[in-house]
């Protein structure tokens, strides 16, 4: 008995600390997919330790769940199946004598959670390329709540596992087991069939569906060319502040593309937001580098009537220097000597400067920025609200 008490302590006192981590680890996953205004959390150091980055991604969740909700499922349960021969002396807990040998539980558990959890760590690795170390420590708390909990004199895992299985077989041929089983499993498939359906807790995954026909540029589908996208002198006027080395700004691009295509009645117009300090004054730290250099050549390709082209270009190959974009523009119909001259010159500068400036003014500080009608909306929006927003200003079909 001493033994098994020492065990259960243990296991209680790393429950105490998953449940702890998972607590943050949650206020981490709700920062950065609820609150645009939250800073940059203690984990996330640079673009390979980034706990901010992971959970931003769709393998940060479930069935809709986020995985941190699922560790405090997973540590509150341990918790809870320590008091498991206690709880079922109370006529409210009594269906906790289906627990016989909740040590065994636990140590079934734990060996599952840390499978799952080695999963996880190669998706993060391999596949996301990136690393949480609050989800790399919890991964460590799983596989010690199943070590502690098993008897390794006596079976292992595989012992563990079996007395676990039994218990459960043993459970449910009691009717009103049986029965508490299927309602409770019935209940949470339906809650998880609704997570899944409307990802209410993972935004994230609900946004990267909906942009997904825009994340691999199809220019030739939209075919945009010249300086005009859209109806000139429309009543209904976009303005896109957009950054070329933006991650999110090429779906946006593409976006207005398609809106241009299906709705008449809109003018859409860009405006060089550049975060990088090489011609932006406003920013505290280098953010998007060689974007200015991107915007002073889009700015010289409007002067060939080329806007558009140019647009596409940028966003699609990213360039960084002004021989990558030389490179990318070769062949392309462009007079390359008249692009170079105007791209470097002072009139362009000016432009770039008052541009700048005027986003400054207005609070625009972020990409992507769309202005419909003198109305500022920060981010990027999906494709349907952004045809509905013009639909309610008059646009209509093509």
């Amino acid at each position: 008995m001493e033994k098994e008490m020492k065990k259960k302590v243990s296991i209680a006192v790393v429950a105490i600390i998953g449940i702890i981590t998972t607590i943050k680890l949650a206020i981490i996953y709700y920062n950065a997919n609820f609150n645009p205004y939250a800073l940059a959390s203690f984990c996330s150091i640079n673009d390979f330790i980034d706990c901010d980055g992971i959970a931003k991604t769709t393998e940060a969740q479930f069935l809709g769940i986020p995985l941190a909700y699922w560790g405090l499922f997973f540590y509150g349960f341990v918790f809870w199946m320590l008091f498991a021969k206690k709880l079922k002396n109370y006529k409210l807990f009594k269906f906790m004598e289906v627990f016989k040998n909740p040590l065994d539980y636990i140590a079934s558990l734990g060996l599952f959670a840390f499978i799952i959890s080695m999963i996880l760590l190669c998706l993060s690795l391999f596949d996301i390329h990136k690393l949480c170390v609050l989800c790399a420590f919890t991964y460590m708390l799983n596989l010690l709540i199943g070590c502690i909990a098993t008897d390794f004199k006596n079976g292992g895992f595989i012992h563990s596992i079996k007395q676990s299985f039994m218990d459960f077989l043993d459970a449910i041929k009691i009717k009103k087991y049986l029965i508490a089983f299927i309602a409770v499993m019935t209940v949470a498939v339906a809650f998880l069939a609704y997570t899944r359906i409307t990802f209410v807790f993972a935004p994230q995954v609900k946004r990267q569906l909906a942009v997904k026909e825009f994340t691999h540029p199809n220019y030739k589908k939209y075919d945009v060319k010249g300086n005009i996208l859209g109806d000139e002198g429309a009543k209904i006027v976009i303005y896109v502040y957009s950054d070329y080395q933006c991650p999110i700004c090429p779906a946006q691009n593409i976006m207005m593309y398609k809106l241009a295509k299906e709705m008449k009645g809109i003018h859409i117009i860009h405006k060089n937001l550049p975060l990088d300090t090489d011609c932006n004054p406003y920013l505290q730290a280098p953010f998007h580098k060689g974007s200015c250099i991107d915007a002073r050549y889009a700015i010289a390709a409007k002067k060939q009537g080329k806007f558009w082209e140019m647009n596409s270009l940028l966003f699609e190959k990213k360039p960084q220097t002004e021989e990558a974009i030389l490179d990318i523009v070769k062949n392309k119909g462009f007079d390359l000597d008249k692009l170079q001259e105007d791209a470097n010159s002072l009139e362009t500068s000016e432009q770039l400067k008052e541009e700048l400036k005027y986003a400054h003014s207005q609070g625009i500080n972020g990409t992507p920025t769309t202005v419909i009608n003198g109305k500022v909306d920060l981010g990027m929006q999906e494709y349907n609200e952004y045809k509905e927003m013009v639909k309610k200003l008059g646009a209509e079909e093509r």
